[in-house]
């Protein structure tokens, strides 16, 4: 054991370090079906009005409102893609169905409740004004007018407003390749039995799950030796395909912690402990050609907590994202919460509506090794280092990772 040469960084300083030296991925043009989920390199603005041309509203008749009253007779049909054709005539109607086109010389539409009718003929209320149940052009958009703002991501109601104006593609910021990898002598795969001293890498596809729900485009390196010429070789292979690399332990202060030492020898290391509790150990580092490194503690919940808290926006930075950070939301403590020690800590919480309140109550033993603390956790709860804590029934804000059933 060695002490380390890294100072204990803020954990809000490392995150806003991070954030600040992370790249945001250059644009690639993608098929609008492969756009769901990504997120717009530019605004798009509307080049042409929507609707395009006046359409009605409702199934019913287009007439001059000068004519209402009148029995007017039926000379055609604009049906939805099959417009009439040419000008209605004065003193005449046309039957229009929805998302038709409303004939040249009508003025408003009736709905087929409100007439009266016979064989090819039709009396609408006297006095109907003009302008009724139909879109004029342009009155969704008009040219000029901003569609979709750039950092958005792409939903369903984005993609089909984008259809809708005409777009077949849509330049994306390009999703991050992370190369993943575990590291350690004592892990050994899913499935294969632990020799003495052994435990399953279990780290590797909790972050699997974290890195795709984030957006990333993900390669599994498995779990590299703690041997320096080795595991210098897997990264460098790594490096040359990938944008980001990731790895679960070998960051601490042990003589067979290699990570930082080989981050430093291929680029600089900018974090290298944090006051963060799990997560102390955390490690960030720039490489060459804008990659960059990322090595989480291995105990499983310091892992996924410096994931949370420095990865996962950076991910989103990264992929263009004009939100970077999950939601966060007012909840009122069910417990008496204190971070133990001179580190910030963020405690698992489950949340429960209790009136007009969201209560956070702790998921038990905070230990960094206990996974389970994170398992139906709903939230977490960012705990100040200091001996006074925060009493139960304190309107704290919560980092929300789902919302309670």
């Amino acid at each position: 054991m060695r002490a380390s040469a890294y100072p204990l960084v803020d954990a809000g300083l490392a995150a806003s370090r991070v954030l600040e030296l992370v790249p945001v991925l250059p644009g690639e043009d993608v098929p609008l079906a492969e756009a769901a989920g990504r997120v717009l390199v530019d605004d798009l603005v509307a080049s042409s009005p929507l609707p395009p041309f006046r359409s009605s509203a409702v199934d019913g008749y287009a007439i001059r409102a000068a004519d209402a009253g009148l029995r007017l007779p039926v000379v055609g049909e604009s049906a939805a893609g099959r417009p009439f054709q040419g000008e209605l005539p004065a003193a005449s109607a046309a039957t229009v169905l929805t998302g038709g086109v409303v004939p040249a010389g009508a003025d408003t539409v009736v709905m087929v409740e409100e007439v009266e009718g016979g064989d090819g003929w039709i009396v609408a209320p006297a006095g109907f004004p003009a302008g009724r149940n139909f879109h004029k052009p342009g009155d969704d958009l008009r040219p000029g007018d901003l569609v979709l703002r750039r950092g958005l991501p792409l939903g369903a109601a984005e993609l089909g407003l984008a259809a809708a104006v005409g777009r077949a593609r849509m330049r994306v910021h390009r999703r991050p390749r992370v190369a993943l990898m575990s590291t350690g002598d004592e892990l050994v795969e899913v499935g294969e039995e632990p020799g003495p001293g052994q435990i399953v890498d279990s780290n590797r596809w909790a972050l699997l799950a974290a890195l795709n729900e984030a957006g990333a485009e993900v390669t599994l390196l498995g779990v590299a030796p703690d041997q320096p010429g080795p595991l210098r070789e897997l990264v460098l292979q790594a490096l040359a395909a990938h944008d980001a690399l990731v790895t679960s332990g070998g960051v601490s202060v042990g003589t067979h912690d290699l990570v930082k030492p080989l981050l430093e020898s291929l680029g600089e290391v900018h974090v290298g402990r944090v006051k963060l509790k799990p997560g102390k150990p955390f490690t960030f580092a720039t490489l060459p050609d804008g990659r960059v490194a990322f090595g989480l503690p291995g105990f499983p919940v310091s892992s996924l907590i410096t994931f949370e808290v420095f990865v996962r926006p950076a991910l989103r930075k990264m992929q263009g994202y004009a939100a970077l950070q999950r939601p966060a939301l007012p909840v009122r403590l069910g417990y008496d919460a204190r971070a133990p020690g001179d580190r910030t800590e963020y405690q698992r919480v489950t949340l429960s509506r209790e009136g007009a309140d969201l209560v956070a109550r702790s998921t038990g033993s905070q230990s960094s090794s206990r996974l389970a603390s994170l398992t139906g956790a709903n939230a977490l709860v960012r705990v100040p280092a200091g001996d006074d804590g925060i009493p139960a029934g304190t309107l704290v804000e919560a980092l929300i990772l789902s919302l309670p059933a």
